[in-house]
């Protein structure tokens, strides 16, 4: 997703050029869809911070961490060392429950499981909404029998009793070609798994089984690019650094009216039911360390630019405020209550108690 893995390797040694950026505004590498970025934000507090932060989780909110990592390690001219994992949602939340992480990325809320886990384990954690995704139900450009297509039609497709039974795109609509869909999807132990299955089946984990699936979201764009009756769906990120490879679905709710995954349309609320929000989950005993606090902050500080560079959605405005004051407070637990809860809009979540 982005270029700067190997600045990061250089930063104990170009300290000096790392400051200079800084102070240019740290310019980076960006990858060949990125928009222009509006300068980093800086914070006070950054002089000084030593240490270690460790995240993993979602591979779907690895390319906005991943970036806040880059520009924090400058922005603490390589003092701080920032490790970023990728062992998908549900791993994550498995490794942050047994206290091995300070942070976990999230494509969907914390379940009664993990919150179950963690609570026997005596973490406490702060939830904090980063920025929005756009599910994105993708193909091959060469197909040229579909632009736009149904959630009944994908509820046909993707729901458990279509295993063995809806293998060929003629099944799910009359006129499509008699040939078999070859289909890609988000492992069972991603966020993204949950999520879709959620919206489109309406049970997280109700799926057919028979699928290509993966943690690694690049390995779903080379899947669906490689076959040209395939179909997947993958987060707007990845379809956005490889558009010119893969072609995006409009979704019809039912009304006849296609729908893109633009941020217009995620933001005005008419990308449903695939739009979501990202989350970041912070231990509570790991934020009252110095450089895991000041991580935090930074992230809400520069979320809009990096969200924005790496092809997501960034939250309105007048959210971050109040996601950082979650922050501040050490507001603990979830708005979600251990459920996906598919729909529920940014204001409504923060206004929502928080339950452990």
């Amino acid at each position: 997703m982005r270029t700067g893995s190997s600045r990061r390797l250089e930063l104990a040694t170009l300290a000096l050029v790392a400051s200079l950026a800084c102070a240019a505004g740290c310019g980076r590498d960006l990858h060949a869809n990125s928009v222009p970025v509006t300068p980093i934000v800086f914070i006070d507090g950054l002089d000084g911070l030593t240490g270690i932060v460790a995240i993993d989780g979602s591979s779907t909110v690895y390319p906005v961490t991943e970036a806040v990592a880059e520009e924090y390690q400058i922005a603490t001219r390589g003092s701080v060392r920032v490790t970023v994992g990728i062992s998908g949602t549900g791993g994550g939340f498995k490794k942050f429950a047994r206290g091995e992480i300070d942070i976990t990325n999230a494509s969907r809320p914390i379940l009664h499981q993990e919150m179950a886990a963690c609570k026997k384990n005596g973490i406490k954690y702060i939830e904090l909404p980063v920025c929005f995704d756009a599910l994105t139900v993708a193909v091959h450009p060469e197909n040229d029998w579909v632009d736009t297509i149904t959630v009944e039609e994908l509820k046909k497709i993707w729901e458990p009793a279509a295993e063995g039974k809806i293998t060929r795109w003629s099944q799910v609509r009359k006129g499509w070609p008699d040939e078999e869909i070859i289909l890609y999807g988000a492992g069972t132990d991603s966020g993204t798994f949950d999520y879709f299955t959620e919206a489109i089946v309406g049970e997280a984990k109700a799926s057919r089984g028979d699928f290509t699936a993966s943690e690694d979201d690049n390995t779903l764009v080379q899947g669906i690019e490689g076959n040209k009756y395939a179909l997947g769906y993958l987060p707007v990120a990845y379809y956005e650094s490889n558009k010119n490879r893969l072609k995006a679905l409009k979704i019809d709710q039912g009304d006849g009216n296609g729908v893109l995954p633009t941020v217009e349309n995620v933001i005005n609320g008419s990308y449903a039911p695939l739009a979501r929000p990202l989350f970041i989950y912070v231990s509570e005993k790991s934020v009252q360390r110095p450089e895991v606090e000041k991580i935090v902050e930074f992230y809400l500080a520069n979320a809009p630019a990096l969200a924005t560079e790496v092809n997501y959605i960034p939250l309105p405005d007048d959210a971050y405020p109040l996601v950082l004051k979650r922050l501040k407070d050490r507001t603990t637990g979830t708005a979600f209550g251990g459920e996906t809860d598919v729909g529920a809009s940014i204001k409504e979540l923060l206004d929502r108690t928080p339950v452990e």
